[in-house]
């Protein structure tokens, strides 16, 4: 697909090692001029790099190891990135984490590594380039949110949550960005086959994560729809027109119905948690 918008671009892109991440590096690197992919894992980063230059040898690569989670690694990488000169106009905030459990059964440094990651990173990272970004005629920030933004989750409590600060963010950003050179745009998937999944299943809750297949999208499509709509200049992008009529729905129901239907899909998981871990339930608090 060509992507005017983005020929001869500079591309920031988080968790650009797998799922999402890789496949916006794969889109971007015919039109782009240089990359910048971030994520823990060296290894991957080096692999995609050799793929993606072997495939267009005009295209610079530049990986860089990094642990969102870390707020000193990221200021460390803030610097990197203006120490050499690099002139990003196109951030692609991609990286972030879930965990699937009982709020209660969560582990403390998965919650805050969500939080770390999901919010605070992101948003710093934004907060950093973006008089930069300014700087450019045409320049666009593309945050990766989730379908889970629009409605508070159990079991995906924390992670809800925290899309839902992303939503709302880039909202508010777009708003005030407008009539200046940077376009804001939210990706707001439904399931995806990534790793997501296999990193946010803990154990903790029983039966792990997973999404009916029918609602599942490819990587592939949720990438070149959302390259297409920061090119056409949408707030939002909700990949596939199953998740896209259903969130539409929920819109027009009333909120004590979805939270009927949110108590009704807990309903037993207390007793069952408590079962699994030999605890036994309380007596009433007087």
């Amino acid at each position: 697909m060509p992507m005017k918008f983005f020929h001869g671009c500079t591309a920031l892109i988080t968790g650009a090692s797998s799922g999402l991440g890789v496949e916006f590096a794969r889109q971007l690197a015919p039109d782009a001029h240089a990359l910048v992919l971030t994520a823990r894992r060296q290894d991957r980063l080096q692999a995609i790099k050799a793929e993606l230059t072997r495939t267009n040898p005009n295209l610079s690569v530049y990986c860089y190891a990094l642990d969102l989670a870390d707020m000193d690694a990221v200021e460390r990488f803030i610097k990197w990135l203006y120490d050499e000169g690099m002139r990003i106009n196109l951030l692609i905030n991609n990286a972030g984490l879930g965990d699937h459990a009982l709020f209660q059964s969560s582990e403390w440094s998965k919650v805050k590594s969500m939080l770390d990651v999901n919010i605070t990173a992101l948003t710093r990272l934004t907060h950093s380039l973006l008089p930069a970004l300014r700087t450019f005629e045409d320049a666009a920030i593309l945050n990766v949110s989730s379908s889970a933004s629009f409605l508070p989750v159990p079991q995906l409590a924390v992670y809800a949550a925290t899309k839902a600060y992303v939503t709302s963010f880039s909202e508010a950003l777009r708003a005030e960005l407008r009539g200046t050179g940077v376009t804001v745009t939210a990706l707001c998937p439904g399931p995806v086959d990534t790793e997501f999944g296999d990193v946010a299943n803990t154990g903790h809750s029983g039966p792990g994560f997973s999404a009916p297949e029918f609602l599942k999208i490819p990587a592939e499509r949720v990438v070149r729809e959302a390259l297409l709509g920061v090119e056409r200049d949408k707030a939002r992008v909700i990949p596939g027109w199953i998740v896209f009529l259903g969130m539409g729905l929920l819109f027009l129901v009333p909120f004590a119905l979805v939270r009927f239907g949110l108590n009704a899909s807990v309903a037993g998981l207390h007793d069952d948690e408590e079962k699994r871990q030999g605890v036994a339930s309380p007596g009433p608090v007087r």
